[in-house]
């Protein structure tokens, strides 16, 4: 039977920060989701399973609520600041499988061994902000300008077409073509 953690437990360092006034979440943007996320974690923690977090919640929190990094983890390769989804899947690797491109973390840097999704590449004119947010660094800004890109102009009709939404350069770009496509 899957055990959960309390969200109590998991955000305990998060209130020790917001009332020395450390916060790492900003004051300024209001979580989407109301009410606790479930998120599952595994890989290279102490404790893999699903846990229960905070609406708001970051990867650095999933991770310190699975019983944090293990000794072989590698942090390096996702993006700990990134906010959570209810019902996602954080998988913290090891140098091996970090090096061999296992992990395309949501908002990260691109690995060099970056792979489609298992259900192929990204359509462009199809994906929601959080299919968008999986490629390598875009978050969920850069994800609703694509999104209002696409709005505005009716679709993509090459994958080339992001170079004009705001904040994707060419080496952004290069970072995530392999991973999108346009149908």
């Amino acid at each position: 039977m899957l055990q959960l953690r309390p969200a109590a437990e998991a955000s305990e360092q998060i209130t020790r920060e917001m009332a020395a006034g450390e916060s790492s979440h900003p004051s300024a943007a209001a979580p989407a989701q109301t009410g606790p996320v479930l998120v599952h974690v595994v890989g290279e923690v102490a404790e893999p399973g699903v846990v229960e977090l905070p609406a708001g919640a970051r990867v650095a929190e999933a991770i310190e609520a699975a019983g944090g990094a293990g000794e072989h983890a590698e942090l390096s390769g996702l993006n700990l600041a990134r906010l959570v989804t209810d019902g996602e899947q954080i998988l913290v690797p090891d140098a091996q499988q970090a090096e061999a491109g296992a992990v395309a973390a949501p908002g990260g840097e691109a690995s060099p061994g970056a792979r489609p999704p298992a259900g192929g590449p990204i359509d462009l004119n199809t994906a929601d902000a959080a299919a968008l947010e999986t490629l390598p660094r875009v978050g969920p800004a850069l994800a609703q300008r694509i999104l209002d890109w696409r709005a505005s102009n009716g679709g993509f009709t090459a994958v080339d077409q992001l170079m004009e939404v705001s904040g994707i350069g060419a080496k952004t770009l290069d970072g995530f073509r392999e991973l999108v496509t346009v149908r």
